[in-house]
C-alpha cells in the first residue's frame, strides 16, 4: 500500500509561482508512473501532467504546457509540481498519484493510488 502526501498549495498573485511536493512511503516509488490532476469546484478531475517511472520523461495537458514542471527524486521518493506563471483558472485542489500502469497513464481511472489533495488558489 502506497500512501501519498502532498504539500505546498496556497494563495498566490496571477503571474507567481509555487512548488507542490508529494512524498509516497510504503511501496517501490521508482516503479510508479507519478502524476498530477487537479479539480477545480464544479468541475471533473483533470489531469495535469505525469513523469515517468525512469529517466524523468513527461508529458503535460496543453493548458499548462510551458508553465508546469514535473520533477521526482526516487531517492527521496518525492515528486514535484513547479508551476510558474499562474492564472486564476489554475485554481484548484492539486492531487498527487502513483500507476502502476505499464503504458503512460492520462486517466484518472489508470492511478492506483492518490493523496489527500493540497489546495492552490490564484487571485488576479
Amino acid at each position: 500500500q502506497v500512501q501519498l502526501v502532498e504539500s505546498g498549495g496556497g494563495l498566490v498573485q496571477a503571474g507567481g509561482s509555487l512548488r507542490l511536493s508529494c512524498a509516497a512511503s510504503g511501496g517501490t516509488f521508482s516503479s510508479y508512473y507519478m502524476g498530477w490532476f487537479r479539480q477545480a469546484p464544479g468541475k471533473e478531475r483533470e489531469f495535469v501532467g505525469i513523469i515517468y517511472r525512469i529517466g524523468g520523461s513527461t508529458y503535460y495537458a496543453d493548458a499548462v504546457k510551458g508553465r508546469f514542471t514535473i520533477s521526482r527524486d526516487n531517492a527521496k521518493n518525492t515528486v514535484y509540481l513547479q508551476m510558474n506563471s499562474l492564472k486564476p483558472e489554475d485554481t484548484a485542489v492539486y492531487y498527487c498519484a502513483a500507476s502502476t500502469s505499464i503504458v503512460v497513464a492520462t486517466r484518472s481511472s489508470e492511478y492506483n493510488y492518490w493523496g489527500q489533495g493540497t489546495q492552490v488558489t490564484v487571485s488576479s
